[in-house]
């Protein structure tokens, strides 16, 4: 196949042509792999590959809606049984996986051809993908700047056409940062909608959920329905929604109340570029017979930031301890950031932990009252435009000294140096509104909608009431046909 036919389609589309034997999977999947010999060298997405089980794949029987479509796996959590799912950890790159994870199983039985895995960071605990282990993931749109992060690797694939639609993941934006920062459509499904077996049943207590990144909305709405569903080990059975939600692609999402926030305590004046994606999607709103208003911040969001970066360092702690136990792994198998990070969630209290687990409610009962007059909330995506790739590396002048206070368990002074609050700059500053749906377990979604003048993507991003899917999708489907971006293509 061309190129520029493979590139013309979504994953449906590529499906339908597989199954109308106009084309075949082993010839969808080179053209992706030679797209992907063509770009990767400068984009640094696809850190593992997995040539010889796609061509197996590829030459044999496949059934399901994306039979024959070639697929990515996110290099975190979405393991495949006998590959390394490194999650960017040097103490896991060589650790192969027991079994496959749940959504790699649905994806399989949904005759996708894995080929390969995308970069993220470390335990996917940044806003941008620049692990030590396979060096910093590209912004096809300018490889200068970071294509965000944690599912970059995956954006990066996609925007720079190796694939329609790629394997993301979501704990505080990781899906809808960097389908902002790259152009791309991301989706966000509610809490427990998308289980995490089987060896995992609620990451970050359940903040996080699998998903993916893609370039049409009907491709994103039909891969949550195959994703979507309890599986044996998940802790619950959450609600499904209405009707499939590939069949909400083209109904009428009828006339919704939406209100506007276009700055964060935590970053009270967003770059001028970020208010006026927002000004641009409430005016296409309102030309679509929407009711538009701007609204004050109706949650505590500085207080939520707290809350979020008290239960993520709790949690990276958590992590970096489990994989020193699976592996016998020391310091060294970690970066000094994680190890950071780590250190600060060690001198949280099981209290303090447990206060912000319960205030979660707090979080979603103000949201549930502003959704009581609103459907949906309205904020940017991102506050800054894509940072450049570096931008957040922890000055060298500062990396002696931490290892030292980390050496001698003294992590506490690290705060009076201002490490910690570079590191809640770093990492909410440039994105302070993404993590209200993961805390509040809400359905969001980040749609590309505005260009600056010199050619970077902004996001705009809808959260929407629990079970909001449908209306999501809706909202979507009808912004893709008034102001279409499918064919807007990144010029790397």
């Amino acid at each position: 196949m061309h190129q520029s036919d493979y590139a013309a389609r979504d994953g449906l589309a590529l499906a339908a042509l597989v199954a109308a034997r106009e084309t075949t999977p082993a010839e969808l999947l080179e053209t992706a792999r030679v797209r992907a010999r063509e770009v990767n060298p400068r984009i640094n997405a696809v850190v593992r590959w997995m040539d010889g089980i796609a061509e197996e794949r590829a030459a044999g029987p496949l059934d399901g809606p994306f039979a024959g479509v070639p697929f990515l796996l996110k290099d975190l959590g979405q393991e495949y049984a006998g590959i390394a799912s490194a999650s960017g950890c040097r103490a896991l790159a060589w650790t192969p996986a027991v079994e496959h994870a749940t959504v790699t199983e649905r994806w399989l039985r949904a005759g996708l051809v894995i080929f390969g895995k995308t970069n993220t960071p470390e335990f996917g605990a940044k806003g941008i993908t620049e692990s030590e282990l396979y060096g910093p993931a590209r912004n096809p749109w300018d490889p200068s700047r970071t294509p965000g992060g944690s599912s970059g690797g995956a954006a990066a694939a996609v925007a720079a056409g190796i694939l329609p639609v790629a394997g993301a993941s979501d704990g505080g934006g990781s899906i809808r940062i960097p389908a902002a920062c790259c152009g791309l459509f991301g989706l966000k499904a509610g809490r427990g909608l998308v289980p995490n077996g089987p060896r995992a049943t609620e990451p970050l207590h359940g903040a996080a959920t699998d998903g993916v990144i893609s370039r049409s909305v009907r491709d994103s709405a039909a891969m949550l329905d195959l994703l979507a569903g309890a599986d044996a080990t998940a802790a619950y059975a959450p609600a499904r929604t209405e009707r499939p939600l590939l069949e909400e692609v083209g109904r009428e999402p009828g006339r919704l109340k939406v209100g506007v926030v276009s700055s964060s305590a935590i970053n009270p004046h967003p770059h001028p570029q970020a208010v006026a994606a927002v000004q641009d999607a409430a005016k296409l709103l309102e030309s679509l017979g929407h009711d538009v208003e701007p609204v004050a911040t109706p949650y505590d969001d500085a207080a939520l930031a707290r809350d979020f970066l008290t239960l993520w360092f709790v949690y990276v702690a958590w992590e970096v301890e489990e994989v020193k136990r699976l592996t016998g792994a020391g310091d060294d198998g970690f970066e000094q950031d994680t190890l950071i990070m780590a250190a600060l969630g060690r001198k949280v209290s099981g209290v303090e932990h447990c206060a912000a687990l319960e205030r979660r409610h707090e979080h979603v009962a103000a949201l549930a009252r502003f959704h009581q007059r609103y459907d949906l909330l309205l904020t940017p995506t991102l506050a800054e435009p894509p940072p450049k790739v570096g931008a957040f590396d922890t000055p060298k002048a500062l990396r002696p000294l931490a290892a030292t206070l980390l050496k001698t368990r003294t992590a506490g002074v690290l705060a009076k140096l201002g490490i910690v609050d570079r590191m809640i700059d770093d990492n909410l500053g440039w994105v302070p509104f993404t993590q209200l749906a993961n805390l509040t377990g809400r359905p969001a979604m980040s749609v590309p909608l505005h260009w600056t003048p010199d050619g970077l993507p902004l996001g705009a991003q809808f959260v929407a009431p629990l079970g909001g899917e449908g209306m999501l999708v809706r909202l979507a489907a009808q912004l893709e046909e008034a102001r279409p971006w499918f064919e807007r293509r990144a010029p790397l």
